[in-house]
């Protein structure tokens, strides 16, 4: 399925031929050059891919350095393709994405000019045989100095202030946040097409299901009468009628469809939907039926999704960009990082507004995936000019344009306005009546609801309350664990509805990727240092708060063991956000909880470092991902310390069928003996979540929680355990009486690799406990790492194979834990 973008055109059947090699490109001073006519001819010498950047392009030439980036809007950008030899007649040239203001020349006129980022373009012409296409991509930094409609507020994050008036992203211009590597050139595809006799025009389809189980498939679109038109789906037919003037509409009817449900929750099943031209068959794509509703919980004041009537807990993360430098937007370039989301049992991925957006190539693979997308649109902090009658005209056909591409992908559930552009003008001490713009409340709410009104929107993201960032009304974007260093019971103490953001650090990332990428002393040297996001305004960093929760949970002084043992230091680095985010979630999952979803910042670093990402930039898990993929469980044992309530065990079940199980609790003294424990057979009803005080096991007053203190401490750590009717662990939870400094035991673990049908396992055990278990394999990826290692049952990891491996490989690696300075061979 193609679609005209610029007047809402579908070529069906056509000849499409992406127009990917023989570009040259050349920068000149800024305003030189009007016309090709115009350019020494001989100057176009650096082969420039297409889709890509001009970064990408001058890095590949020698001259450019992504690690220390010179500014890019200062110059005009020309890019030259001939298309000589291309067979004469009519075609269409469609540009996907043109960064930022560009001019397109066919054969030395100027055809068109480009004015967003974010807006396609299609132009037909009557083809030669011996044409040449040439884009100018002029510096945007006049366009940054031109005079707009007054700003009530300038957002600190943002190197430029007349972004506000540009559409492009803000990728490239949040020092701090992001390397300053601008976003230049034709980094969408540029294709040729050659139509056929079948295309149609404003296509719509909305697949939904009702409460009965019922599918609904909705679709119009705009064709001259007198054609005979078909929708196909799930072996069903529904021929096209007379709708609103213009307009056709077909209707089908799906009783008992197989729906569509994120991947805790059920199958992503898809159908196929195709239209038939006179018996011609075009193929649609792929459709999912589910029903979105959005949950205010009994007071009306939450936000949380439910999907086909069920309540689902939202988590993952905020994606940022593949690779900044290329701004890729293939399936190959997506493929490998939203296969992370979904291993680590993500269910939802926030494309936030101060990125880009993504290709629906991106919205195909979490369609089957089952990854729920939240959507910001690119507005972001400014006090746009929105009453400028234009501004709004562009920005509103921006919107109808990303929605239209985006018909009938499932994965897309909830539209944001922007992001913290209320957030901006509250804090800032100004009236609701200057930041809460009817363009969000209104406008874009329209177009959301024209173009996709299977989905649910909030106007910008934070929302609600009587302060649009307030924690517990509606959408937040959540902090108090985190940058603000409150203590990890704020999570329940600010009654947290939903976060589109939160729990934002430096990780750390293994140090495999340090030592290639970033080989120098961490913290103190510029270099480290300048990989360490921060906001422009602050006298703290983002590893400033790393460090505050590292000396509550180890009850060290981080600066002394950074000088000291700067291994440990890196070590315990990793350890710590590892164990906050497991803290923090559990908290949330927990029965009783306020929180209905939760989406950490940010899903992968933009480059190497100890950046926000759970993934670094190379592509490597951090130990942050790790516990992530543990806390996300669809079945899951969570263990909360309730004061002199004692320890409550809460259970949770969100798939679609029971689970038969044994809890196991036992709180060990010295991590080995003991001291107490118990064990019940259990059934675990489907979308249910249970809580039982863990006295309630023991059948006796036991000081779990170390609360009363009636003597000195009776164990160290407690062990919660889910094993499945086969022995099969499934999740387990841990609780420090005494904090965790108190259970680093110098344990020996046992271990066994084991090729099983021709995949590696690691098989560990031990007598007693182990903390913050890490494991590194120089040609293999463990499934687990930076986990705790309890004795009483075997720990089975998969080892999956890096690139470029040697066929029959043995693995071989080394293991290391708190508690022991011993690093172990594994063989």
């Amino acid at each position: 399925m193609k679609d005209d973008t610029m007047t809402g055109t579908i070529y069906l059947g056509a000849d499409t031929r992406p127009l990917e090699q023989g570009w040259t490109l050349l920068m000149t001073e800024a305003g030189r050059y009007r016309a090709p006519a115009d350019l020494p001819r001989t100057a176009f010498h650096i082969s420039a891919p297409v889709p890509g950047t001009v970064a990408a392009a001058l890095t590949e030439a020698g001259l450019f350095d992504p690690a220390d980036p010179s500014p890019l809007h200062d110059k005009d950008v020309w890019y030259r393709r001939s298309l000589a030899g291309e067979r004469p007649g009519p075609a269409v040239l469609r540009f996907e994405g043109l960064a930022t203001i560009a001019e397109i020349f066919v054969n030395g006129a100027l055809q068109h000019t480009s004015e967003s980022m974010f807006e396609p373009v299609d132009l037909a012409l009557d083809m030669s045989g011996d044409d040449e296409l040439v884009i100018c991509f002029r510096a945007l930094q006049p366009y940054f100095e031109k005079k707009g409609p007054r700003a009530r507020w300038r957002p600190q994050i943002i190197d430029q202030q007349g972004l506000r008036l540009v559409r492009t992203s803000l990728l490239g211009h949040m020092p701090g946040w992001c390397p300053e590597i601008h976003p230049v050139g034709p980094y969408r595809p540029i294709s040729l097409i050659r139509p056929s006799r079948d295309n149609v025009s404003g296509l719509r389809i909305n697949a939904d299901l009702d409460e009965f189980g019922t599918g609904h498939l909705t679709v119009k679109l705009e064709q001259k009468t007198g054609t005979e038109l078909a929708i196909l789906c799930c072996g069903r037919t529904a021929q096209f009628e007379k709708g609103s003037p213009g307009r056709l509409i077909a209707k089908l009817e799906l009783p008992a469809v197989a729906a569509w449900w994120p991947r805790t929750h059920g199958d992503p099943i898809l159908h196929d939907v195709a239209l038939a031209i006179e018996g011609r068959i075009h193929p649609l794509g792929l459709v999912g039926f589910r029903r979105i509703e959005v949950d205010r919980d009994e007071d009306g004041k939450g936000f949380g999704l439910k999907v086909n009537g069920v309540p689902v807990f939202c988590r993952g993360a905020v994606w940022t960009n593949t690779d900044l430098l290329r701004l890729p937007s293939s399936a190959e370039a997506y493929a490998p990082w939203l296969a992370k989301a979904a291993e680590a049992n993500m269910n939802m991925i926030r494309i936030g507004g101060t990125m880009t957006y993504e290709s629906t190539d991106f919205f195909r693979l979490c369609d089957r995936l089952g990854i729920m997308v939240w959507q910001d649109l690119m507005f972001a902090n400014f006090d746009y000019p929105v009453s400028d009658e234009e501004f709004s005209r562009r920005a509103v056909a921006e919107v109808e344009t990303i929605l239209a591409s985006l018909q009938g992908h499932p994965s897309l559930v909830v539209i944001a306005g922007g992001s913290e552009v209320f957030q901006q003008g509250a804090m800032l001490g100004l009236p609701e009546r200057i930041w809460q713009s009817e363009f969000f409340t209104g406008t874009l709410a329209r177009a959301t609801r024209d173009h996709r009104p299977d989905v649910a929107y909030i106007p910008n993201s934070p929302y609600g309350g009587s302060m649009p960032f307030a924690p517990n009304e509606g959408v937040t974007h959540y902090y108090g664990v985190g940058a603000y260093q409150r203590p990890l019971e704020d999570a329940r103490r600010e009654n947290v509805r939903f976060a589109a953001e939160c729990l934002a650090f430096a990780h750390v990332p293994q140090q495999r990727t340090l030592d290639d990428n970033l080989a120098v002393p961490p913290v103190h040297d510029p270099r480290w240092k300048g990989r360490v996001p921060r906001d422009r305004s602050a006298s703290w960093d983002f590893e400033d708060v790393r460090d505050h929760y590292l000396a509550q949970l180890y009850a060290v002084d981080p600066a002394r063991l950074r000088r000291e043992d700067p291994a440990a230091y890196l070590d315990h680095s990793r350890a710590t956000t590892a164990e906050v985010v497991t803290e923090t979630f559990a908290e949330w999952r927990r029965s009783g909880s306020s929180c209905r979803g939760a989406l950490t910042w940010t899903f992968q670093d933009l480059e190497a470092g100890p950046g926000w990402g759970v993934i670094d930039a190379t592509g490597e898990p951090k130990s942050v991902w790790y516990a992530l993929k543990r806390i996300f469980r669809p079945i899951q044992v969570l263990l909360t310390d309730e004061g002199t309530n004692g320890l409550d065990i809460h259970l949770v079940n969100e798939t679609a069928t029971s689970e038969t199980v044994t809890l196991e609790i036992a709180c060990l003294r010295d991590g080995s003996q003991a001291v107490v424990s118990a064990s019940r057979a259990m059934s675990l009803d489907a979308r249910s979540s249970h809580r039982l005080p863990a006295t309630e096991l023991f059948g006796a007053f036991f000081d779990t929680t170390y609360a009363y203190r009636f003597g000195p401490p009776s164990h160290d750590v407690t062990v919660a355990r889910l094993v499945g009717t086969g022995g099969n662990l499934i999740a387990e939870a841990f609780h420090f009486p005494q904090g965790r400094n108190a259970a680093k035991h110098p344990a020996k673990v046992d271990h066994a690799i084991q090729d099983i049908d021709g995949i590696w396992w690691l098989e560990l055990s031990t007598s007693q406990f182990a903390q913050s278990v890490h494991l590194d394999f120089d040609h293999f990826w463990p499934g687990d790492d930076w986990f705790h290692l309890a004795p009483g049952r075997v720990k089975r990891i998969r080892l999956s194979p890096r690139d470029g491996i040697e066929p029959g490989q043995k693995p071989r690696g080394t293991l290391r834990h708190f508690g022991s300075r011993t690093v172990q061979s594994l063989c």
